[in-house]
C-alpha cells in the first residue's frame, strides 16, 4: 500500500469522495452532513491523501489546518471492496503522523453517533481519540459526536 498526496483529478478519486458524499447524507439527518465535496477538499488548508495497491483506489483521508497548533480529521473512507484490509487503520497512521510534522498539539473530528457511524469511532477509539465537545464551527450535539487526541504531552483536551 502506497499512500499519496492527492490532487482530485483521478475519475477513481472523484468517484469515492461522491460515494462518501451520498453515504453521509444517506446515513445522517438533514443539516448534520459536514463532509467536504470536491470543492471543499481543493480548499487551500485542505491536504487529501489516497491510498493505492498499484493502480486499484484503496482509500482516502484528509487533513484540514484549523489554526498552528489543531488540524481536523476530514474524508475518511475506504473504498468498498477494500474493507477490513487496513486500509482505515493505515490512513489514521498516515494523518497522525502528519499532524505530528506539522506541530500540530492535537487533531480532532466530527463523525455521526449512530450505528451507520459506529465503525469510525470504533477506529478513532482504538487510536486513541477521546469524546470531546464541538470545536472550530461545529455546534450540532444531537446527531454529531466529536473527538480529540493530543499529539503533545502538554497539549490540553477542549
Amino acid at each position: 500500500m502506497r499512500i499519496v498526496t492527492d490532487d482530485l483529478t483521478h475519475p477513481d478519486v472523484i468517484a469515492l469522495v461522491e460515494f462518501h458524499l451520498g453515504s453521509a447524507f444517506e446515513n445522517s439527518p438533514p443539516g448534520s452532513v459536514f463532509a467536504l465535496d470536491l470543492a471543499g477538499l481543493k480548499n487551500p488548508a485542505v491536504t487529501l491523501w489516497t491510498a493505492w495497491d498499484d493502480d486499484a483506489l484503496l482509500g482516502m483521508g484528509a487533513l484540514k489546518r484549523l489554526d498552528a497548533d489543531h488540524g481536523e480529521l476530514k474524508s475518511m473512507r475506504t473504498a468498498p471492496a477494500h474493507l477490513r484490509r487496513g486500509v482505515a487503520g493505515a490512513m489514521l497512521d498516515h494523518l497522525i503522523a502528519e499532524g505530528r510534522a506539522r506541530g500540530y498539539r492535537r487533531l480532532s473530528l466530527e463523525t455521526g453517533n449512530n450505528a451507520a457511524f459506529a465503525p469510525a469511532r470504533a477506529l478513532y477509539q482504538r487510536a486513541g481519540f477521546v469524546e470531546c465537545g464541538p470545536f472550530a464551527d461545529y455546534s450540532d450535539a444531537s446527531f454529531s459526536q466529536y473527538y480529540t487526541l493530543a499529539l503533545d504531552a502538554n497539549a490540553v483536551h477542549p
